[in-house]
């Protein structure tokens, strides 16, 4: 597996674990990052989205499909943007933007090793 492909393997890992830990005990994360509880099933249909994410993410790095790490650093730098806007906006709290913080971080690093190789 090539470093580019690591960094997008790891990066598919980290949403497994988010994606599921809001579908079976969304109130758990959202608590520990000080977000209200909900019992709304919205927070739910977004672990399952980040579920189905993870695996275009394992996918990719298995098959080393280096145009989706590409595409992929553009759309996770992406994020912290609307993050950013959301909280200005006073549609959510500013602990968002620290997700957005991670997303840039795996862009940067998958950026990174996409020039090394």
């Amino acid at each position: 597996m090539s470093r580019a492909a690591r960094t997008v393997f790891v990066w598919g890992i980290y949403l497994l674990i988010l994606g599921g830990a809001f579908v079976v005990s969304p109130n758990v994360v959202l608590v520990t990052f000080g977000f209200a509880a909900t019992q709304e099933v919205w927070i739910r249909v977004v672990g399952m989205l980040v579920l189905l994410l993870s695996y275009y993410y394992l996918q990719a790095a298995r098959s080393e499909n280096t145009g989706f790490f590409h595409w992929s650093v553009n759309a996770r730098a992406a994020v912290i943007v609307f993050f950013v806007a959301f909280v200005a906006l006073g549609f959510a709290q500013p602990m968002l933007i620290l997700f957005g913080v991670v997303d840039v971080l795996g862009a940067a690093w998958t950026r990174l090793a996409l020039r090394s190789s």
